[in-house]
């Protein structure tokens, strides 16, 4: 089976996570993927983190979802990245499952 979907991608700070978390809870999606103390460079120089706390970390979420899930995902999110940094990858996806259908 094929689906067409939306991936949406969110690089934030860690100390955000469990926010974004429960607004993707909110809005329904099915699931998300964490991956927790991811480190890189961008606008906000390099990100190598805290061994201690979550100050300098980021976090990375992929969320698989319909179009409609992905404007409300960025639009519940676009305050924390404007407060915190990070940022957003919207992209088509083909998904290939032998999962029979949810029809979202």
């Amino acid at each position: 089976m094929i689906k067409h979907r939306k991936k949406v991608e969110i690089v934030t700070d860690s100390a955000e996570i469990e926010t974004v978390i429960e607004l993707l809870d909110e809005i329904g999606v099915s699931g998300y993927t964490v991956i927790r103390d991811v480190i890189g460079k961008g606008g906000r120089g390099k990100r190598t983190g805290d061994e201690i706390t979550d100050l300098l970390k980021n976090s990375y979420i992929m969320v698989i979802c319909n179009d409609i899930e992905a404007h409300r995902i960025i639009e519940a999110i676009t305050p924390i990245r404007k407060r915190f940094g990070g940022i957003f990858i919207v992209s088509d996806v083909v998904i290939i499952t032998d999962n029979p259908p949810d029809n979202r």
